[in-house]
């Protein structure tokens, strides 16, 4: 969840004693354990090399490698996620990342007679969401409002925009909308308990 820091300075307050004074605390008090155990899986990230931004949401992640490859910006949504960090994955601002997802920053190669590992960069760009399931493999750069389809296997870079799905993953011709404005975070129960009541 975002930072209990960035919560309480942000948090709506209503008149004590009122019945949404009441509901909003006791909604509050209700999720304060999921609270504390997501602020401290970023902590536990942070502590560990990853530059994550203090309101991204970080779920299951489970994360092998070197965690200060890891980069994540503000209002990013990252569920039950695996990611091999190999080499570096930066994730942009309100970016949602499903649960199921695979990040990929590593391969063998299959030229190669000792079989070596040829590790690429993956770049996630705001406002991309990807949906659950998908698969992103080594050297794919997301482009800003792309969507990536649940279960699709993205191979190559999609362009800002574009939505893919499918394996190997294909654009379609729909297009998402090119004014974006709306944070992922703010969907989560605990979030909103403290900044909507």
């Amino acid at each position: 969840m975002a930072s209990l820091a960035f919560l309480w300075s942000n948090r709506i307050r209503y008149p004590v004693r009122t019945s949404n004074f009441f509901r909003t605390w006791a909604k509050r008090l209700l999720s304060l354990p999921e609270l504390l155990q997501l602020n401290w899986r970023r902590t536990k990230f942070t502590r560990l090399g990853a530059s994550i931004h203090h309101t991204a949401e970080i779920g299951l992640l489970r994360a092998d490698g070197h965690k200060s490859f890891l980069s994540v910006g503000p209002y990013t949504f990252i569920g039950r996620v695996y990611m091999a960090l190999h080499a570096p994955v930066k994730v942009g601002e309100r970016v949602c990342i499903n649960d199921g997802v695979e990040i990929l920053t590593a391969s063998h190669d299959i030229a190669d007679p000792g079989w070596g590992l040829i590790k690429s960069e993956v770049v996630i760009d705001d406002y991309a969401w990807i949906g659950t399931g998908a698969l992103i493999l080594p050297g794919v750069h997301i482009g800003r409002g792309a969507v990536v389809g649940a279960r699709s296997v993205v191979s190559k870079s999609v362009e800002p925009g574009a939505i893919v799905v499918g394996n190997p993953a294909k654009t379609i011709q729909k297009k998402r909308c090119e004014r974006l404005n709306y944070n992922p975070c703010e969907f989560l129960a605990a979030n909103r308990a403290w900044l909507l009541g």
